[in-house]
């Protein structure tokens, strides 16, 4: 793999849907070729998949007519990809050689999990709100093909299950749902009897919703999303409020009414899932788990999968979300359609733009700010004294990273020995809900002295429990639940960031630091300027980026 990065990062509207096309010129740029060279495209809708069901489904709900208008429009997009293409890269479309595929939306995530794995067969799960009519898939990898094995169908989905009481919990934005993971360690699952009513598990892995508790099925989802983030309209029913009562309101108070939601939610939720993993360990035998969609961001499941089931290896690569499925139609006709052999592992995220010396030069003296520069294996050891004197680092380094998680890239450091940290960076720079959860970065080789497991998740995609004797050695990143969503260093992967840790390590006995994204309240920074700018605004104290350091004054 030569490129991967969201547009995101570039128009810098956090989840921005519409036409990619920034990235697409730095993917080209980063190859060296025009796309006049390139001999195929993925789209990760196939309009023809499902068709049948779908008809089916609209003719027994009478769907209205604005739902069929919608969906007619949809699948015009998706085949109009060629000329969107074209017209937003200034391309003569008779010029254009490229064979373009349409690959099922869910095949395209197991795509990007099994192809880019160690494994040379794996067992394969895609679960998220719904993509082709579909919310959850199964199958197995075999060398350089994956074959379906199940699925279950829209209306009935898990991922639309956790956006719908997301919303009623008093989280409406695209994305929130992380926010709610973070707040279930704060209830308790009281309300898990009553979910199960609304997710109900069936034989072979399978499961559905109680409709009826949910206007998603009857209305369709209302969702626009061009040229901005996407808006979702609400999924819940009359009948989910009559059963749990009026819905929070957006920044309204954090009862435990809610906060017990949150709970429950967490909990049925993994129930469901652990249903359909068990189910497909059974049915595969296999011993190593790929996946890959929406869903498959819930790192508190991801976390239990090894020690509460009978899989041995599990691999889920760092744009799990639909972002990923970029990668996954790329690999999807690199080895399903032109039969090409594996020879990559994704073991590192930073598939994003780098940046020179001079352009990082020109961003500093452009803002009248004052640096020192080092020699870049010396940046790691000043950074790790200002860390252990308590000051916040901006991190900037080498590419930026791909999928939601900031890995030592573009990252904000702290101190995690710091009980008071996290309402520091709250206050400074985050501007967050108090609730949420700040990450350790742990060096790889000392994952077994912190936490009670050692499997390595490079990519902070797995939340483990922290040792109950260490907790106190490390607040700043240990959950009201004692778990921490971890991020393994491995030398060999980021050696900079590593030695960092380590320089850490020798001057607190720590092996961990406190890292969250580079940014506030806006996509992960991208570029130099926007670094500076980010630095400039909060109260961070320092800024490494390349070789050069930035310190304010006290």
């Amino acid at each position: 793999m030569i490129a991967a990065a969201e547009e995101e990062r570039f128009c810098r509207v956090k989840y921005w849907a519409g036409f990619p096309v920034e990235a697409i010129r730095f993917c080209l740029s980063r190859a060296g070729v025009t796309p006049y060279e390139l001999d195929h495209v993925g789209i990760s809708r196939d309009p023809s998949a499902n068709l049948h069901k779908k008809l089916l489904f609209a003719l027994r709900r009478r769907a209205s007519l604005h739902l069929i208008r919608q969906r007619l429009a949809s699948m015009a997009e998706v085949r109009d990809a060629r000329k969107e293409l074209c017209a937003q890269l200034g391309v003569d479309p008779r010029g254009l050689r490229a064979q373009f595929h349409n690959v099922e939306h869910h095949r395209a995530h197991m795509a990007s999990a099994f192809f880019v794995s160690p494994f040379q067969e794996a067992a394969l799960l895609s679960v998220d709100g719904f993509g082709d009519f579909v919310s959850t898939m199964v199958g197995v990898g075999r060398g350089n093909r994956i074959e379906v094995l199940d699925a279950v169908n829209y209306p009935h989905s898990l991922g639309i299950f956790y956006t719908a009481v997301t919303q009623w919990l008093g989280f409406p934005k695209f994305g929130d749902e992380g926010k709610v993971q973070g707040l279930a360690a704060y209830g308790k699952p009281k309300y898990v009897e009553d979910l199960r009513r609304i997710v109900r598990l069936k034989p072979n892995g399978r499961f559905d919703l109680a409709l009826d508790f949910f206007v998603h099925w009857a209305e369709g989802v209302d969702m626009t999303w061009e040229g901005a983030s996407p808006q979702l309209g609400i999924i819940y029913s009359q009948k989910f409020l009559e059963k749990f009562g009026p819905a929070r309101r957006p920044g309204g108070e954090l009862t435990p009414h809610y906060t017990n939601m949150a709970a429950s939610l967490q909990r049925c939720l993994e129930e469901s899932e652990f249903h359909i993993v068990r189910h497909l360990r059974r049915r595969t035998g296999l011993k190593a788990l790929c996946m890959a969609g929406g869903v498959a961001l819930n790192s508190t499941f991801n976390g239990k999968v090894l020690p509460r089931t009978d899989f041995e290896d599990i691999y889920i690569q760092p744009a799990a979300g639909d972002a990923g499925t970029a990668l996954g139609v790329a690999y999807y006709i690199y080895h399903q359609i032109l039969d090409k052999p594996r020879a990559f592992v994704m073991n590192d995220a930073s598939t994003g733009p780098c940046f020179r010396n001079g352009a990082v030069e020109s961003a500093l003296r452009q803002n009248n700010l004052a640096y020192r520069t080092y020699d870049l294996e010396k940046i790691p050891g000043r950074v790790a004294q200002l860390l252990a004197e308590g000051k916040i680092v901006g991190w900037f380094q080498g590419g930026m990273e791909w999928g939601p998680r900031a890995l030592g890239n573009r990252s904000i450091l702290a101190d995690p020995r710091r009980a008071t940290m996290k309402a520091v960076l709250n206050a400074r720079i985050k501007h967050r809900e108090p609730f949420r959860p700040f990450a350790p970065s742990v060096l790889a080789e000392s994952t077994g002295e912190f936490f009670d497991q050692t499997y390595p998740d490079p990519f902070m995609l797995k939340v483990y429990n922290v040792l109950e004797h260490r907790r106190a050695e490390i607040p700043a990143v240990t959950h009201v639940d004692g778990t921490g969503r971890l991020q393994t260093v491995a030398r060999e992967h980021n050696p900079l960031y590593w030695q960092l840790i380590r320089e850490f390590q020798g001057i607190t006995g720590v092996p961990v630091v406190l890292n969250t994204s580079f940014n506030e309240n806006e996509p992960i920074v991208c570029r130099p300027e926007e670094a500076v700018e980010c630095f400039l605004r909060t109260r961070m104290d320092a800024l490494a980026i390349g070789e050069y350091l930035v310190e304010k004054e006290e």
